[in-house]
């Protein structure tokens, strides 16, 4: 048996076992697809593909279904992730450029990818560990209110407000002196630490306040002190999830229940493990099939991700979760695509 007949065959049963959930026999295999062979030729190509792991006979069934193994054969040996229409991506680009805010963002992201391919959708919130300094702004709030805003480039936004009473004596932060020692500040701060990583500019900025007079050090302190309390206080990560209902529609695509499924889905940390499984270039799409998943609630199910960001700066990772009978090549698609606007988005 030919390789190339070999994976005609299985690339056919996987294609019509996503489609009608039902076994695939050799006669639908010959009326549905133009093999180009005889009946017995496709039966006995069937069986070998069984014999390799390939394929299993669900119970007493005559006909046969792709096992996890198959599955990544047929992933594996894709010629290309097929494109999605001029139309798809109009519609992507239009939904997601409608977004406000980073909050708006992520919502819509993960609700265009659920819709998209009537999965799970997966995406964690930008890496502020992974993310650069884009902007710093200080807002007199009063004569000694002062509002300290970092801003990420990923669009994130950290405001923190300090109370400068006693840190620059007399000072006035709404009149002249106030706000030349202001721009002076801010002009520093910025000059260090800008187009850094958040955990490097926090490192830089430490010995600003010594570059300044004595009677403004404890202001530079307290601005300092600020950013460094946005910088960290936001490392812990977070994921959004949306289209979990779609489960439902895969009731028979779990042996047993969706119950464990669900349980995995709750665990966060869990989801964000599954995503950093995504290689490091934004143009590569991971696929996790069945067993190939580390955790045991999730072995039914098969987990496509990728990670979005400009360039070298890979922020986060978005995908999606389902039963191991998904359409792969449209799912790929979709989520590399979903990825690639997103990062638009996102980009300085």
């Amino acid at each position: 048996m030919s390789e190339e007949r070999r994976l005609a065959v299985l690339r056919a049963i996987v294609q019509d076992y996503v489609e009608t959930s039902e076994p695939v026999g050799s006669r639908s295999l010959l009326e549905r697809h133009q093999l180009g062979v005889s009946a017995a030729t496709v039966r006995n190509d069937m069986a070998a593909l069984e014999e390799e792991g390939l394929i299993a006979a669900p119970h007493t069934s005559a006909g046969r279904v792709p096992t996890d193994a198959g599955y990544r054969l047929f992933v594996d040996r894709l010629s290309s992730v097929k494109p999605m229409s001029a139309a798809e991506r109009s519609a992507i680009a239009a939904f997601l450029q409608g977004a406000v805010d980073l909050d708006d963002v992520v919502e819509r992201t993960v609700r265009l990818l659920a819709s998209l391919t009537r999965q799970v959708a997966v995406m964690q919130y930008p890496s502020l560990t992974r993310s650069s300094v884009r902007h710093v702004e200080l807002v007199p709030m009063g004569a000694q209110r002062l509002m300290v805003v970092l801003i990420v480039n990923t669009g994130r936004v950290e405001q923190r407000v300090i109370e400068t009473a006693g840190a620059h004596d007399g000072l006035d932060l709404t009149d002249a002196e106030g706000e030349r020692v202001l721009n002076r500040i801010r002009a520093q701060v910025n000059a260090l630490a800008v187009g850094r990583r958040l955990v490097d500019a926090a490192a830089t900025l430490e010995a600003l306040p010594e570059q300044f007079e004595p009677s403004a050090r404890d202001l530079v302190r307290q601005v300092v002190g600020a950013l460094d309390d946005a910088l960290v206080e936001e490392r812990e990560e977070r994921v959004v999830l949306a289209g979990t209902a779609n489960l439902a529609r895969f009731g028979t695509d779990f042996p047993l229940t969706i119950g464990p499924v669900l349980e995995a889905l709750e665990e966060h940390v869990v989801l964000l493990k599954l995503l950093s499984t995504a290689r490091e270039t934004s143009d590569a799409v991971s696929v996790r099939i069945g067993h190939e998943n580390p955790f045991a609630g999730l072995q039914t199910t098969s987990v496509v991700s990728t990670e979005y960001g400009t360039g070298a700066d890979l922020v986060a990772g978005l995908g999606v979760l389902g039963p191991t009978r998904m359409d792969y090549p449209t799912t790929m698609a979709s989520v590399r695509a979903v990825a690639t606007y997103v990062s638009r988005i996102l980009a300085p």
